[in-house]
């Protein structure tokens, strides 16, 4: 979306933003106050650390939310679209001349997505299980019905997945702003009758609280950094909405509203230090404790759905980078191109995140498990959007190096408390991410052994075109499908080897994934004429699109290739994968690629191929 169609729509595209951007850091005061005082390293609720971690929380969120994220990052999109591989797409780019380089960026931009998905099996967990635990301010005799109601919340959650979003994302934006006005209001209320917590707005309270006693303070960052869980999505869902909702949203609405209700909480502390068994519920009066219930289980729904529907593109992303293989991924909208499924991984969401609940029990033992994905994936973006201000934006060093010194410090600072809580639970993010990463390396690994292989065993195409002279030919259009742009393919060697006959018409069709989102329809293909009816053609794709071959192939026969599809056969090469004597990996990494390939997604379906018109060919390669 253009600057200045995002800036016509501006107050409508806030309003979305406002319904998923922020869903997640929207409902972090549920759970941030009441963590930080009653965690695995509790704070006395005294008043000199009510004040301090106030200000701790209020600077961090100025710092690394407003700053970093809002002002900063949201600069660098790579052609509207943010996130961990957008940006890493983006610097990749920059470093594309020096190998070393590249392939550092490239193992931290992975490694930040596999962290997302470990953050994507906590937020919905933490988030509804900390609403629901409201009911045990009702009455106490719905405490042994939070966890299954929990269950029930999330399975409805996950199971309407399958639907799309939008239905639901149009009740998003109303209910996330009656959810924001709530915070202000009830914090405004408590401010009132002990308006001395706003001296925690200075800076120096920050300070006395970090140096009066290091060891505690720095225990405590590790739950104070629930503050800002969810500032990587204003960055990852800029696409959707563009930059200028965003920080409209953030400045005018959202940031007033979280520091309100986090001052009222710690207001009702200083008031009544006893609170602080649930000060977010016990801030609203008791009135209104049903309705605030159902509008925060109904936040953290929206918080939830905001992280899954990442999840699913960071997949889909991940697919056509050539980090994960070919899987199932469905468009539940023909109006908005970002609304996908992916079955596979909101099943795989689903049964951890079901674990986490019955593994944890409650919000304050999850809390000890949140943080260290979040604050891993915000160092690495700190890292990544250093080069681009250094390479891409040419800031003068004098002013480049220390701001990201700083903010390089803050995230360490921040990922280093929380990497105290990974006995406490802080193990399970890392393991999925070890395990993610650990699968989106060994794919890519594997796929570039596997080209290379190919490449080697490739007959030059000209020698085939050369000798077919005498060669019969059937009428029709043969269309084969090669992963490189060099030499012939399998298929059409397999085919000239057991059937001794070429197509009337011979197309070498290679899909090309470029290192941005979209790929407009005139740049769609690109046509080369090799004589003797034989066409190379490449499809360009970005890697927020999803190839469609037959559609792509029309936009081809409207302009200078005609195609029938009633006459066009599909060639693709289906490759049984066996180790060499040389292997290019490790021997399990071997087979865990080869086992990743036995289960990828046929190629015919993934590329939308009709499955009448397809010729699969099976050929044994070495890696």
């Amino acid at each position: 979306m253009s600057d200045t169609q995002t800036k016509q729509k501006l107050p409508i595209l806030a309003l979305g933003a406002i319904g998923v951007v922020f869903g997640d850091i929207g409902t972090s005061p549920l759970y941030a106050i009441q963590a930080t005082f009653t965690g695995p390293h509790p704070l006395p609720v005294v008043e000199a650390n009510i004040l301090g971690v106030l200000s701790v929380m209020f600077w961090t969120i100025m710092l690394l939310v407003s700053l970093k994220y809002v002002v900063i990052i949201m600069r660098a999109d790579n052609h509207g679209e943010g996130g961990s591989l957008a940006l890493l797409a983006l610097v990749s780019e920059l470093t594309a001349h020096r190998p070393k380089l590249k392939w550092f960026v490239t193992a931290l931009g992975v490694f930040a997505a596999a962290l997302f998905f470990g953050d994507g099996m906590i937020t919905p967990a933490i988030s509804v299980i900390s609403a629901v635990e409201g009911l045990d301010l009702v009455s106490h005799e719905f405490k042994n019905y939070i966890l299954p109601i929990t269950i029930i919340v999330l399975t409805g959650l996950f199971f309407i997945q399958k639907r799309g979003t939008g239905a639901v994302g149009m009740a998003f934006g109303p209910i996330m702003v009656f959810w924001f006005f709530s915070l202000a209001v009830f914090g405004i209320i408590s401010i009132a009758q002990s308006p001395q917590v706003l001296l925690a707005l200075n800076p120096v309270y920050a300070f006395q609280f970090l140096s009066a006693d290091p060891k505690v303070s720095f225990l405590a960052l590790g739950a104070i950094v629930l503050a800002i869980t969810g500032g990587e999505a204003l960055y990852a869902d800029m696409g959707h909405f563009g930059k200028y909702p965003i920080r409209l949203a953030w400045f005018s609405f959202v940031l007033p509203a979280l520091v309100l209700n986090y001052f009222g909480q710690g207001a009702l502390l200083l008031h009544n230090p006893q609170a602080i068994e649930n000060p977010f519920y016990l801030l609203a009066p008791a009135w209104t404790l049903v309705p605030m219930v159902l509008l925060a289980t109904a936040a953290t729904v929206i918080a939830s759905q905001a992280v899954i529907s990442g999840a699913f593109s960071i997949a889909h992303q991940s697919v056509q980078m050539g980090f994960l293989p070919r899987m199932e991924i469905r468009q539940t909208s023909d109006k908005a191109q970002g609304q996908i499924y992916v079955p596979f991984t909101n099943w795989t969401l689903y049964l951890a995140v079901v674990f986490l609940v019955f593994a944890f029990q409650s919000s304050t033992n999850l809390a000890a498990a949140y943080g260290i994905a979040v604050t891993g994936t915000m160092t690495i973006t700190t890292i990544l959007i250093a080069f681009v201000i250094v390479l891409l934006w040419r800031w003068p060093l004098v002013y480049a190096i220390p701001l990201v010194t700083v903010l390089l410090i803050v995230d360490m600072t921040y990922f280093a408390a929380n990497a105290i809580k990974i006995p406490q639970g802080g193990w399970f993010p890392l393991c999925i991410a070890l395990v993610s990463f650990t699968v989106l390396t060994t794919w890519k690994r594997g796929r570039k052994l596997l080209f290379d292989e190919i490449t080697r065993q490739t007959v030059p195409l000209q020698a085939i075109i050369n000798g077919i002279d005498d060669m019969p030919r059937v009428s029709g259009t043969a269309v084969f499908l090669t992963p490189t742009s060099d030499g012939a393919p399998s298929a059409m060697l397999h085919n000239l080897k057991h059937n001794h006959v070429l197509h009337e018409r011979n197309i070498l069709l290679t899909v090309v994934v470029e290192d941005k989102p979209y790929v407009t329809k005139g740049n769609r293909f690109l046509i080369n004429d090799l004589g003797k009816n034989f066409y190379r053609v490449k499809l360009f794709y970005g890697f927020m699109q999803t190839p469609d071959i037959p559609f792509a192939l029309e936009l081809c026969g409207a302009q200078i290739l005609p195609f029938d599809m009633m006459t066009t056969s599909f060639f693709i090469s289906r490759a049984l994968i066996v180790s060499g004597p040389n292997p290019g990996m490790m021997e399990w990494r071997e087979r865990l690629f080869q086992a990743l390939s036995k289960n990828a997604m046929n190629a015919a379906d993934f590329f939308k191929i009709p499955a009448n018109r397809v010729i699969e060919m099976g050929t044994r390669i070495e890696i």
